[in-house]
C-alpha cells in the first residue's frame, strides 16, 4: 500500500523539487530515491509527460564528464498545478487524519 501512495504523489514531488531549482533527471531521482523509492526508469516517462503537458521545459548544459545534460525547468503552468496539488494534498491529509485519529 505504501508503494501505491508514493506513486500517487510522485508528480507532485518532482514538481516540488523543480520549484526549488532546475535539475536533470538523475539528480531528481537521487533527491527523491530514499523517500519515494523511484528509479531512473520511472522518471523519464514522467518527465516526458510533464513536458508535453507544458508543466516543465528543458534546456541543455554542457558537461565536463560527457555529453550535455538535459535540465528541466518548472514553467508557470507547472507552478500553478503544483500549488493546486499542494492544496489538495493538505485537504486530503486533514481528512485522512480526522478519520484515522477518530
Amino acid at each position: 500500500m505504501k508503494t501505491q501512495l508514493k506513486k500517487g504523489v510522485l508528480e507532485m514531488c518532482v514538481l516540488a523539487v523543480l520549484e526549488r531549482h532546475d535539475s536533470y533527471a538523475y539528480e531528481i531521482v537521487s533527491t527523491l530515491a530514499d523517500s519515494v523509492e523511484m528509479s531512473e526508469g520511472t522518471i523519464y516517462p514522467l518527465m516526458r509527460r510533464l513536458q508535453s503537458d507544458g508543466l516543465v521545459s528543458t534546456y541543455l548544459v554542457e558537461s565536463d564528464a560527457g555529453p550535455p545534460r538535459k535540465y528541466y525547468r518548472l514553467e508557470v503552468k507547472g507552478a500553478e498545478v503544483l500549488g493546486q496539488m499542494k492544496q489538495e494534498w493538505g485537504s486530503f491529509l486533514e481528512e485522512v487524519n480526522r478519520i484515522v485519529q477518530g
